[in-house]
């Protein structure tokens, strides 16, 4: 089984690889090894002629002409949002707001509905791990409010504290926003748990997929959440989109936030009246071809199969945790993976080296051609709470290979063993 295993992984690996043209460079004489995927994805090569295609051939606005290149840039733009309607299985493609990334689309609900549904007394439950994106944009809405955080603790082995969770949940709930998959510790977090103890105090839930939507397969429907967050760049999609999906009454429930163009339905010198969502929510000229863009992504991925995607990266995540394990002096974060127990881990790891930091780390690596990332993650808070300053972090996607691993993996042990002997 192992070697059919690895035969699956290097098969996927070598069908995907030359789709991503940048992969494909060296870096002060070596080959690159790109294990910076966490922070954003390479674009293969579909995404990228798609993105040409708009731009060489059909650049208009959307929604503001009968001419026949609007036309052409209109039908293109919604029909993406239909491909990322379909790509997380929303019910309608009514229920898919465009956005810059998923921090802006955090900052949509909490200035909607938020602004409307909480007050002073209310709380909002997060968790230690979360992106500063998950945290300020609610500390900003309880400043003006008067609600209260409160925030989930970890487990020894720091998966996300479900009996504390449990504990803090109670009938002043009104939302648990979290991540489904930690973008530091690389846990997944259980979501259709956590949907049903909000359910139980009729509080709301929002789901930060930034790390899940890209590596596995997500169903709206199946978690039940109320609203989801993602960012187009770490999904194969170029920079500056994102969006949000929202079960549609609740949009529609929501006030506007942006004022503008596009967002209305008629305006006159002493009020507005405003249009339904999605569009109600889309002030001004959007980012056409990068959402178009986006929606090549999700037609990438889903013809690789994102089934196909998770059995892949967990194998290849679970290789990157075992030999990182093995180097002397690592501390990785997070839980272990271990599928006969039923914890799942993403194809990341944070880790310290002892004596070392981890900006040092990064940049002798980058030396060798090797891409990782160093410092916190946009995650200050948990790196308080685990007593650290910084971590490094490799992180997977479905064009990385073993061999990048072992190439990482050495290069790692090098890298410590020059600042010994210094």
């Amino acid at each position: 089984c192992a070697t059919n295993d690895v035969s699956i992984e290097t098969d996927l690996a070598s069908e995907v690889r030359a789709d991503f043209p940048l992969l494909d460079q060296e870096v002060y004489g070596k080959p690159l090894v790109y294990l910076d995927n966490a922070a954003t994805s390479q674009k293969p090569k579909q995404v990228l002629d798609v993105l040409a295609a708009y731009y060489t051939g059909y650049n208009s606005n959307v929604h503001r002409g009968v001419h026949n290149l609007s036309a052409k840039s209109t039908t293109a733009y919604e029909q993406a949002r239909e491909q990322v309607a379909r790509f997380v299985n929303a019910d309608s493609w009514k229920e898919i707001v465009y956005t810059r990334n998923a921090s802006e689309a955090i900052n949509l609900v909490a200035n909607t509905w938020g602004a409307e549904n909480i007050g002073e007394g209310d709380e909002i439950v997060l968790s230690v791990m979360e992106h500063h994106s998950n945290i300020v944009p609610w500390q900003l809405l309880a400043k003006r409010t008067g609600a209260v955080l409160r925030f989930v603790g970890l487990t020894e082995d720091e998966r996300l504290d479900m009996e504390e969770l449990r504990g803090l949940v109670n009938s002043r709930t009104k939302l648990i926003s979290i991540a489904h998959v930690s973008n530091t510790l690389g846990c997944v977090n259980p979501v259709e748990e956590i949907v049903s103890l909000a359910k139980e105090v009729d509080a709301k839930v929002l789901l930060d997929a930034c790390q899940s939507v890209p590596h596995m397969p997500v169903d709206v429907q199946a978690l039940g959440c109320d609203w989801l967050v993602a960012s187009g760049h770490k999904m194969c999609a170029p920079t500056g989109i994102g969006f949000l999906w929202g079960k549609y009454e609740l949009l529609d429930s929501m006030p506007p936030w942006m004022g503008g163009g596009e967002m209305i339905a008629d305006v006159f010198l002493e009020e507005s009246t405003y249009a339904e969502p999605p569009s109600r929510f889309e002030a001004g000229t959007p980012a056409i071809g990068e959402a178009i863009g986006l929606g090549a992504a999700c037609e990438y991925l889903s013809a690789i199969g994102m089934d196909r995607v998770y059995q892949y990266e967990t194998e290849i995540g679970e290789y990157l945790h075992q030999k990182l394990s093995e180097v002397e002096g690592i501390r990785i974060y997070g839980p272990a993976p271990d599928s006969s127990s039923g914890i799942e881990r993403a194809a990341l790891c944070s880790f310290t080296a002892e004596g070392v930091h981890a900006t040092d780390l990064a940049t002798i690596l980058d030396q060798s051609g090797i891409a990782i990332r160093s410092g916190h993650h946009c995650t200050q808070p948990l790196h308080r709470h685990l007593g650290i300053n910084a971590t490094a972090r490799a992180s997977l996607y479905v064009y990385n290979t073993r061999a990048e691993v072992d190439a990482f993996v050495e290069g790692l042990r090098e890298t410590i063993s020059f600042f010994k002997d210094i």
